[in-house]
């Protein structure tokens, strides 16, 4: 493991959950690429897979039943470190896998006083070792997401832009109240939305975006809320090669570098960077000052191409990423593949909730001029 800093102005880590109540809508999908795009940029990340199943570790090539001891021996024995289950990916870049007797975990664990604060005190020794901690929970309220939930200082909400998401971002953000309000983590904020698998071309896309927009301008100084809380820009857009990465156990820029889905988590890691690097609002004390700006670059033939056509977020002034140059012989862009696949919504609340800031969500009738995209039998 890496060496902690002695910058004084960094005593921790940013820790961000990746958390959604419903499966397959690109979250896991985001915590990888994310993280590599993070590490890529000189930055010290780990990422922690809360799942059982596992999807984060096979996405980084990593077979929970080869591997060795996993997030489950972390939790259950005392006398396992977090140093005998860390697996370095590459450099920067940390992975702590899960394989799936972790479900068991939440039986396991029922009994135990210490049950919900078990993963943070595995971590407490090495916050020093990294700039960035991404954990990837499970699409349910239990133990192993309460264990995410009591370490993280930010929720990420991975999540596509349609009508049904808009009710289920108002119960998470319930949810993170709950966790607040029973002592969980009585300082953890959402810090955003993360648009996946986006269309943005569907009139359904641009209303939803546009009521998540207005949601987080009418709600500044909401405390459940980061200062700087938004729908973070650029979407993801619809792109095969995300979808192909996980299969061959690769990250989107060991797969496709220059895709657009590599594209868009690039430029998207670097906002997430100078949220507290720039904010003068700054309230998350864990992130250092001295962040370098490093990216990749693109070879001069690739910056000119993608430099003709820019894109124009929608809803935004923004400019998202470009499109990349693509051989002839590359399938058409595809939704990306669900992470958990045909898995129900799932919350489990600590107590009735209390919304602290919902959205207003009114049942619409199409317009004559929509655009309307059959939905995918493998899309979340």
């Amino acid at each position: 493991m890496s060496q902690p800093t002695n910058d004084a102005s960094a005593p921790h880590p940013r820790v961000i959950a990746l958390l959604n109540q419903k499966g397959g809508v690109g979250k896991t999908t985001s915590t990888v690429n994310i993280g590599a795009a993070l590490a890529e940029m000189g930055k010290r990340v780990c990422l922690i897979d809360m799942d059982p199943q596992g999807h984060l570790s096979l996405h980084l090539g990593l077979d929970g039943e080869s591997v060795g001891d996993t997030v489950y021996e972390l939790l259950l024995e005392p006398d396992v470190p977090l140093e005998q289950v860390v697996v370095k990916v590459r450099p920067d870049l940390d992975c702590v896998p899960s394989r799936v007797d972790l479900a068991a975990a939440e039986i396991e664990l029922a009994n135990a006083p210490d049950r919900l604060k078990r993963l943070g005190a595995k971590f407490a020794p090495h916050m020093l070792d990294y700039d960035y901690i991404l954990l990837d929970c499970p699409p349910s309220l239990g133990t192993l997401t309460l264990n995410a939930l009591s370490m993280a200082q930010e929720v990420y909400v991975p999540m596509q832009a349609h009508f049904l998401a808009m009710q289920g971002f108002s119960k998470l953000l319930e949810t993170v109240g709950e966790v607040c309000r029973n002592g969980v983590n009585t300082d953890l904020k959402v810090s955003g939305v993360i648009l996946c698998m986006h269309e943005k071309h569907s009139t359904l896309v641009r209303e939803v975006v546009g009521e998540l927009d207005g949601f987080f301008e009418e709600n500044r100084g909401n405390p459940l809320l980061s200062p700087f809380a938004k729908v973070l820009r650029p979407a993801i857009r619809k792109n095969i090669k995300l979808a192909e990465a996980p299969s061959f156990g690769q990250t989107i820029f060991d797969y496709a570098p220059w895709c657009p889905g590599a594209l868009d988590y690039r430029t998207l890691a670097e906002r997430i960077i100078a949220q507290l690097e720039t904010d003068p609002t700054d309230e998350v004390s864990s992130v250092t000052s001295s962040h370098t700006d490093s990216a990749v670059v693109a070879s001069d033939s690739e910056v000119r191409e993608s430099q003709e056509a820019p894109e124009t977020d929608i809803e935004s002034n923004e400019m998202a990423a470009p499109q990349a140059k693509t051989e002839s012989s590359d399938q058409p862009d595809q939704p990306d593949q669900p992470d958990h696949p045909d898995e129900p919504d799932s919350v489990v609340q600590i107590d009735p909730p209390v919304a602290a800031g919902t959205i207003s969500v009114e049942p619409r009738t199409r317009s004559s001029d929509e655009t309307v995209t059959p939905k995918s039998k493998n899309s979340g």
